[in-house]
């Protein structure tokens, strides 16, 4: 072969494999640049660059959204439903996107608000002004993960497209090996909802976080927080020539803007001398008004924060609601205040050393008792007539007063309060003895409790589908009795997820649904749907007996949960959910995440009530 030939085949084979390459690059989009033409799997192209992907995306679903949410990550936790909800219900009606974008800085807000202004009819721009937008400005740390698109920032398109379509093939693979690897819960590669462009922290949200220790294993960074001081802010004045541009535009534009600032746990606001962050809000305040969320009781405690600079999706609800001035939702006194030029000084004093406010009384401490049968033969899930009674008795003769799930929501999420010594009472299984006894005795004390039956027991003395008899369970009249005394709530202890394995075997069932985990070779999907469906038949039966008020509630059988079964409940309405780990539950003000895994005693025949007052007093 001639050396012409050669360097011709050379160069043929070049082009050959780059043209290849590029098939590829576009093919799998893994940066969300070139529209996914095949998977259209944003959720993970918004994770490798939410800047590009969303931009992109948004070109093609633009008719779906006309008011937005921009800032760096923590603005992920201001609800584009919930201020969905609060404009429609003032009349405004609005359909939010949330743009963004983690590490960004005031000149990538501006840029891609630009091009929201000039591509879309806007009507409200929120946009969240972090204090670490006073550290860095106009910064690209990655050009495939951080770089803005080029529709946005007004760069020379070649070379952008060019750097996506000639990238690494290890970016498609991992994609097309994600893609294989993908659940119904997010994972690291697909991290947001390509919906909303928020964070999908449905898992997030679900964690039993309720008590101080159990929070410290879910966010170990929180117990031994990391030490730092002397941060500065030295882009101060870049960033808010950035917002003022911002305001200008919006003004022209006649979409409304609506500034915020995110709240800030105290040991990060600690890393800051005060008059630097005097001045950061200071400066803010000269350029436009603003919702300032950044230090208050909220700051205090970690369980509002999923980390340092990320705080929890109901506490962005909280701030919305402070904003839109709704009093019925649980919101400390000093979170929240709007500032303008002309309150700043006061709104943000001159001081040598930071001072925050005190943590708030954010939290209860609950017994939940779990009871089972009432009968003669006491044992390890059965106590007696006279037993239940003396119990009943002592708990009164000791100042505790019995709550309903009603109120312990109503105080964390609204503004009701607790009793000084509240306990729960439940019972699991639906037993018609928590009707004839347990409701007469607990009339007789003026205690409340909640039952939750098993569905397909309901008016059963016989297993179901068999002949074999069971504990009798109360009738649907029975239960509708118990709601209308006002003595008893009820939730759901599932269908059909309860069952008993020894029956289920006999009756040829090899796999019972003995709890709610995932039974062995069970797809994901196929255990999904099972759990949408066995509640839904669950809370039919209820309805039957109860009226549309009854908050949605579910015991696990068993205590046996997953991520998805908790996942997919929250998803329906479910208000709490009950597990049979033992100890005093603590509920935490503001966040609904607390009512999540109840913890509870379980009280057996050989408890006398002194064994109960000591196990809750401890």
């Amino acid at each position: 072969m001639t050396a012409k030939k050669w360097i011709l085949s050379f160069l043929l084979t070049a082009l050959s494999l780059a043209l290849v390459l590029a098939l590829f690059n576009i093919l799998t989009d893994p940066f969300g640049v070139f529209g996914d033409p095949i998977l259209q799997w944003w959720s993970y192209n918004e994770t490798n660059n939410p800047r590009a992907a969303k931009i992109t995306y948004l070109g093609e679903h633009l008719d779906e959204y006309d008011s937005y949410l921009v800032g760096c990550s923590s603005t992920s936790s201001f609800s584009a439903e919930t201020l969905d909800f609060y404009y429609a219900a003032s009349g405004d009606s609005a359909s939010f996107y949330n743009m963004i974008m983690y590490g960004a800085d005031m000149l990538d807000c501006e840029q891609t608000i630009r091009w929201l202004l000039d591509n879309d009819e806007v009507k409200h721009i929120w946009l969240n002004v972090y204090l670490d937008n006073g550290m860095e400005y106009d910064v690209q740390s990655n050009p495939y993960t951080h770089s803005m698109h080029p529709d946005a920032d007004g760069a020379n398109p070649v070379p952008f497209y060019l750097r996506y379509l000639f990238a690494s093939p290890e970016y498609g693979m991992a994609k097309l090996e994600a893609k294989k690897n993908d659940t119904w819960l997010a994972q690291s590669f697909d991290v947001f909802d390509e919906k909303t462009g928020a964070y999908d922290k449905r898992k997030r949200d679900i964690e039993p976080i309720s008590d101080l220790e159990r929070y410290f294993e879910a966010y170990p960074v929180f117990r031994d927080y990391p030490d730092g001081s002397g941060y500065t802010l030295p882009k101060t004045a870049e960033c808010m020539a950035s917002v003022a541009r911002i305001a200008d535009m919006c003004r022209e534009a006649g979409a409304k803007l609506t500034v915020v600032t995110a709240p800030v746990y105290c040991e990060y606001l600690g890393y800051f001398d005060a008059g630097t962050i005097t001045r950061f809000y200071r400066s803010l305040a000269e350029v436009t008004d603003f919702w300032d969320f950044s230090d208050s009781s909220v700051s205090r405690d970690p369980r509002y924060f999923y980390d340092a600079t990320h705080f929890r999706n109901d506490v962005g609800d909280m701030a919305i609601a402070r904003i839109f001035g709704d009093e019925s939702v649980y919101i400390p006194e000093d979170f929240g205040v709007y500032v303008t030029a002309e309150n700043a000084v006061h709104v943000f004093p001159d001081e040598s050393v930071l001072t925050l406010p005190a943590a708030a009384e954010n939290t209860a401490d609950i017994p939940v008792l779990m009871y089972h049968h009432i009968a003669e033969e006491v044992n390890s899930v059965t106590v007696s007539e006279a037993q239940f009674d003396s119990q009943m008795k002592a708990l009164d003769d000791a100042g505790y007063t019995a709550v309903s799930m009603a109120e312990v929501y109503e105080y964390v999420m609204g503004n009701g309060a607790l009793p000084e010594k509240p306990v729960m009472i439940t019972f699991d299984d639906g037993y018609r003895s928590n009707y004839e006894t347990a409701l007469p005795i607990l009339e007789k004390y003026g205690m409340k409790a909640v039952m939750f039956p098993i569905g397909s027991s309901i008016g059963k003395s016989v297993y179901k589908d068999t002949d074999d008899e069971i504990i009798p369970h109360a009738s649907l009249g029975e239960i509708r009795d118990m709601a209308e005394s006002g003595v008893f709530e009820i939730g759901s202890h599932t269908d059909d997820m309860h069952q008993s394995e020894a029956y289920e075997i006999g009756m040829g069932n090899p796999s019972p649904r003995m709890d709610m985990g995932r039974l062995d070779g069970e797809g994901e999907m196929a255990y999904i749907d099972a759990v949408r469906s066995d509640f839904v038949h669950s809370w039919a039966d209820i309805h039957k007996a109860t009226d549309e008020s009854f908050l949605l509630t579910l015991s696990y059988p068993r205590g046996v949960w997953t991520n998805e079964a908790a996942a997919v409940l929250r998803e329906m309405g479910v208000k709490m959910t009950f597990s049979t780990e033992e100890g005093v539950h603590t509920v935490v003000r503001g966040l609904e995440q607390s009512l999540y895994c109840i913890k509870r005693f379980n009280i057996d025949g050989n408890m006398t009530a002194e064994d109960i007052l000591a196990r809750i007093g401890g």
